[in-house]
C-alpha cells in the first residue's frame, strides 16, 4: 500500500523559508514522478513543482520558480520541496502526490499525502 507523509509545515514570516519534507513507502517509485501541490481556502488545488524519480529531471509552477526547489534522497525514499522568499500567498496546505511517469498528473493512478499546513505571515 502506497503510503506519502509530509512533514515540516508551519507558521513563518514572509521572507522566511521552510523545507517540507515527503516520506514515500509502499512500492518502488523509480517510474514515477513526485510532486507538490497546494490548495489554499476557496481556491482550486494548484500544482506547485515535480521531480522525476529517474532522471531527477524537475518542473515549476510559475508562481514559485526561483524560489522553490524540490529535490530527492534515492537511499530515504524522501521528496523535499525547499521554500525560500515566501509571501503570504503562498499560505495554503501543500500535499504530496505521486504518478506513474508515463500517466502523468492527468492520468488515473495516483497518490496523495495528507498535507500539511503552511502559513505565511505578512
Amino acid at each position: 500500500q502506497v503510503q506519502l507523509v509530509e512533514s515540516g509545515g508551519g507558521l513563518v514570516q514572509a521572507g522566511g523559508s521552510l523545507r517540507l519534507s515527503c516520506a514515500a513507502s509502499g512500492r518502488t517509485f523509480t517510474s514515477y514522478v513526485m510532486g507538490w501541490f497546494r490548495q489554499a481556502p476557496g481556491k482550486e488545488r494548484e500544482f506547485v513543482a515535480h521531480i522525476s524519480w529517474s532522471s531527477g529531471n524537475t518542473w515549476y509552477g510559475d508562481s514559485v520558480k526561483g524560489r522553490f526547489t524540490i529535490s530527492r534522497d534515492n537511499v530515504k525514499n524522501t521528496v523535499y520541496l525547499q521554500m525560500n522568499s515566501l509571501k503570504p500567498e503562498d499560505t495554503a496546505v501543500y500535499y504530496c502526490a505521486a504518478a506513474p511517469r508515463t500517466e502523468g498528473w492527468s492520468g488515473r493512478t495516483r497518490y496523495w499525502g495528507q498535507g500539511t499546513q503552511v502559513t505565511v505571515s505578512s
